[in-house]
């Protein structure tokens, strides 16, 4: 049941619309040609239940299901069906259907045609996370990981060095290591999301964030930046001020148990203020995140370092041990107390506090790479009030 493009009017399947003509653009998206013409020229894709459909059109919003048409572009796609967004869009009034007309069965063709409440995922997954793996974008990601460690080891190791002539105090460390961390957060964060600690990369997995593909690649890039950053150190500083390049051991005291929870509470703090500050559902002005993830890691250093030199950091941790070869019976501190307590920070955040609206097949498809999340359907809106005009 739908127009003849001979008789100048839409042609219309269960979710695609083709409008003759190709000069004046109206409301709905119907162009008219100059001379009649009833070549396709524009297609737009509408819900069925958009306001603005043709009265003419009748129960044409409504037709049999069909494939979609030769030339048919879709301009945006249909919203999110989830239970935080079920609401978003109204449904169809009764009036609106053919009197005492039955819904028309779908066919395959027009299933995969029409817009869809799930969000697609690709029928292969192997092929998505080795097309994720082998783009540009990933490989820039993981290159930034690389880097932003390597730089915050090296400053951060730096301004602990030994020199005679004037020691590092706790204010400084704490300063140049949160400096670090900020400044990197603010000029490499948009390229790969700024981990820069392995720690953060494992709670973001665990906060169902980021693709378990993903989550290898940034802790071995994190791993080898952290060497890499304590190698160029060893290198340039002078053997006087090198000392132990400030690898981190248990200090006053301070017995392994204690020195867990130490480094669990600090981490705790920090991935808190990270997800927080980063979270991109907040309507609230949160001021720069990369300050406050900054003054989080400084905070975590004036009390840290008295206890274990403050990791926070399995890399951190863990660059300067390879290059020194120092390895200690508590060296295992430093990656259980910061992953437990980003883990714990991750559990808290995303699925009790702020928890994601996305049932168990999207998760499982975000920890696979191959979950792809519809467009914000604000987004969709605006592109509907551009193409209507």
């Amino acid at each position: 049941m739908h127009a003849s493009p001979a008789a100048g009017g839409p042609v219309c399947t269960a979710a695609w619309v083709m409008w003759p003509g190709q000069v004046a653009r109206r409301p709905c998206g119907r162009t008219r040609g100059a001379r009649g013409s009833v070549e396709p020229r524009t297609a737009a894709k509408f819900p069925s239940c958009a306001k603005c459909w043709l009265q003419s059109a009748g129960a044409a919003h409504c037709p049999p299901a069909l494939a979609p048409l030769r030339g048919a572009r879709p301009l945006y796609s249909a919203p999110l069906r989830g239970p935080c967004q079920a609401a978003s869009r109204p449904e169809v009034p009764a009036e609106r259907a053919a009197p005492g007309s039955q819904p028309p069965a779908r066919s395959s063709a027009a299933a995969a045609a029409a817009p869809t409440g799930a969000p697609r995922r690709r029928s292969a997954p192997t092929a998505a996370m080795k097309k994720e793996v082998c783009s540009v974008a990933f490989v820039k990601a993981v290159f930034t990981e690389f880097l932003a460690t390597l730089i915050f080891v090296f400053f951060g190791l730096g301004s602990a060095l030994q020199w005679p002539s004037a020691l590092p105090t706790v204010l400084q460390i704490s300063l140049a290591f949160g400096l670090a961390i900020g400044t990197l957060a603010q000029a490499l964060g948009p390229v790969s999301g700024g981990h820069i600690n392995p720690a953060i990369t494992l709670a973001l997995l665990v906060g169902n964030q980021i693709s378990l593909l993903r989550a290898v690649f940034y802790v071995v890039a994190q791993l080898v930046g952290a060497i890499a950053g304590a190698g160029i150190l060893y290198g340039l500083a002078p053997i006087s001020a090198r000392g132990n390049l400030a690898v981190n051991s248990l200090s006053n005291n301070t017995t392994p148990g204690q020195a867990v929870v130490v480094e669990m509470i600090l981490t705790f703090q920090l991935a808190l203020c990270i997800f927080s500050s980063t979270d991109a559902r907040r309507t609230s002005p949160v001021g720069s995140p990369a300050l406050s993830i900054g003054l989080s890691v400084t905070l975590g250093h004036l009390v840290g370092i008295y206890f274990t030199g403050c990791s926070m950091n399995p890399a951190r941790s863990f660059g300067p041990a390879v290059v020194m070869k120092r390895f200690s019976s508590a060296h295992w501190v430093f990656w259980v107390g910061p992953i437990v307590g980003a883990a714990v920070a991750a559990i808290l955040y995303f699925y009790l506090l702020f928890p994601n609206c996305l049932s168990l097949s999207e998760r499982v498809a975000v920890v696979k790479g191959t979950y792809e999340p519809e467009e914000d359907w604000e987004e969709r809106k605006k592109t509907i009030e551009l193409t209507a005009h």
